[in-house]
């Protein structure tokens, strides 16, 4: 029997300048769709049934066109916006009428519906993805209502229920598998970010908020939520043990106790360890390249964490890194034979291939961290020196080895000029410098605006911080049991450049004097 020709006949050429054009026009022709659709339903939009009529055509309109075969190109492109007005009318109106979580989970489901009904790789996931991120985005609204760490809450149960459901069943490039891929890349990308902002990051890129963090040490579950990512890990050393019985060793068994013990001091770990074992065992390279990266991020996050002190988080990192190099020498020591499934070209890599690979990691570690610390050296050099009063704060915490919690006086004009500026935003004071090199910040001015500032006055970035706006840092560190020192400071030092921004060098007391550290 011959195949039917609809399975034989090759597909036209689109190339891809055409096909990007193409989507262009679409998408510009979607905006005059949009406002009839809002003219044609009227106040049906704002407070009646309109977003439940309108919202459900067009999905189903965009899902027969990107279904059907022999469509034009203009038309299948114009199917992609259209779905998108659809969710987000349909979203209007579940948002209005139901609580958010209702409102999430509702237009999550939608989602996944939509998803598992459509044919091809990137929309499907896409769909995926924003139905975890809307998962995430209802329980973190309305967690405060039952539960604190709600975000960990919701991304620990989406990667969870993507795990159980990729190792009871797997058949790739279903539509299940498909939504799937996209659904597990935003629980990691969840977790990745809840953790807070990771080391080195900040130094590196102009980063607008520190990271979220989950304030484990404040809601008084942190045995239960370190137990479950603990035993999260552990089901990862299981599932690799099983399919991989070359890992069956005593070596092995060491990384996943190390991996354990990581665990316990960062709760997002373990659903991260968990996926990234499924994916390298089902080979699934691109996921499992995106779990490491999540489990990177979260481990890197572990240097900002407050609840723990310099030194443990020190001792804690040190003695894994120490286990692993250990563990690596045993292993190489006992030999082990490669998995079954791997690759024979790949298994018979000479070893000079590795070891430049280890050698261009080495350097690469190297030259980020030293341009981070040739760019504030750079900064301490060049910027001009200036002070900034302090203001009454909570003077001292004993939570993270001794820091000074530090806040700043800020004039009334640009107190009230803050109130209307986003959590999401760098905003820059301008600054009157007095002869004495104090520098009083009165309002706020464009950071695009390329006007040198006057004589006599500076522009310096604003950073938020826990609800307040900070410059540079909240906290500056000391050592342990030097506190009574510090205790004089009056004012920051800081080294600023033109463009606003500036580098916390130090502290001073009232009458602008350098308080020194002992060792200094």
């Amino acid at each position: 029997m011959n195949p039917t020709p609809a399975l034989t006949t090759p597909a036209p050429d689109r190339p891809w300048p055409v096909v990007l054009l193409t989507a262009l026009g679409a998408w510009l022709a979607t905006i005059p769709l949009a406002g009839m659709v809002a003219l044609l339903l009227g106040d049906l939009m704002v407070s009646g049934v309109g977003p439940y009529v309108a919202g459900p055509l067009l999905l189903v309109g965009a899902c027969v066109v990107l279904r059907s075969a022999g469509v034009g190109l203009f038309v299948e492109q114009l199917a992609v916006p259209m779905l998108l007005l659809g969710g987000v009318t349909l979203g209007f109106g579940l948002y209005r009428d139901l609580p958010p979580l209702g409102a999430s989970l509702g237009l999550a489901a939608v989602a996944l519906g939509v998803g598992l009904w459509l044919r091809g790789a990137w929309l499907p996931a896409l769909l995926g993805a924003a139905a975890c991120a809307l998962v995430l985005i209802g329980v973190v609204a309305t967690h405060h209502r039952f539960l604190q760490g709600g975000l960990w809450l919701a991304a620990q149960g989406c990667a969870v229920l993507w795990a159980v459901l990729a190792s009871v069943r797997r058949q790739p490039g279903t539509p299940l598998d498909t939504v799937g891929s996209g659904w597990v890349l935003a629980a990691l990308a969840g977790l990745a970010f809840g953790s807070g902002m990771t080391f080195l990051v900040g130094a590196m890129v102009d980063v607008r908020e520190a990271g979220m963090g989950m304030g484990w040490h404040t809601t008084g579950l942190w045995t239960l939520w370190s137990g479950v990512s603990v035993v999260l890990t552990a089901a990862g050393g299981v599932v690799l043990a099983r399919r991989w019985p070359s890992l069956r060793r005593g070596w092995a068994a060491g990384v996943v106790a190390v991996a354990m013990g990581l665990a316990w001091f960062l709760p997002t770990l373990g659903a991260v360890w968990l996926v990234a074992a499924l994916c390298a065992t089902q080979a699934r390279p691109l996921l499992a390249a995106a779990a490491g990266v999540a489990a990177v991020w979260i481990v890197g996050a572990f240097y900002y964490q407050l609840a723990w002190p310099l030194a443990t988080k020190a001792a804690v990192l040190v003695g894994a890194g120490a286990g692993l190099g250990l563990l690596a020498w045993w292993g190489h020591r006992v030999g082990h034979t490669p998995p079954a499934t791997a690759n024979t070209e790949t298994a018979g890599a000479p070893p000079g291939r590795a070891r430049w690979g280890i050698v261009l990691c080495a350097v690469a570690v190297l030259v980020v961290a030293n341009a981070a610390i040739w760019q504030k050296e750079a900064l301490i050099a060049q910027g001009r020196p200036v002070f900034v009063e302090l203001a009454p704060v909570d003077p001292r915490s004993l939570m993270q080895g001794d820091y000074m919690a530090l806040n700043y006086r800020l004039g009334d004009t640009l107190r009230r000029q803050l109130d209307d500026v986003g959590r999401l935003e760098r905003p820059v004071a301008l600054a009157i410098v007095d002869a004495r090199g104090v520098a009083r910040l009165e309002r706020l001015v464009e950071a695009s605006d390329p006007a040198t500032p006057a004589p006599g006055t500076l522009r310096l970035q604003l950073t938020p911080k826990d609800g307040r706006w900070v410059l540079v840092s909240d906290a500056w560190f000391f050592q342990e049991g030097d506190g009574k020192r510090w205790e004089a400071a009056r004012y920051g030092e800081f080294r600023v450049m033109p463009d606003g921004r500036a580098l916390l060098v130090g502290l001073a007391d009232a009458q602008l004097k350098a308080i020194a550290s002992p060792r200094q």
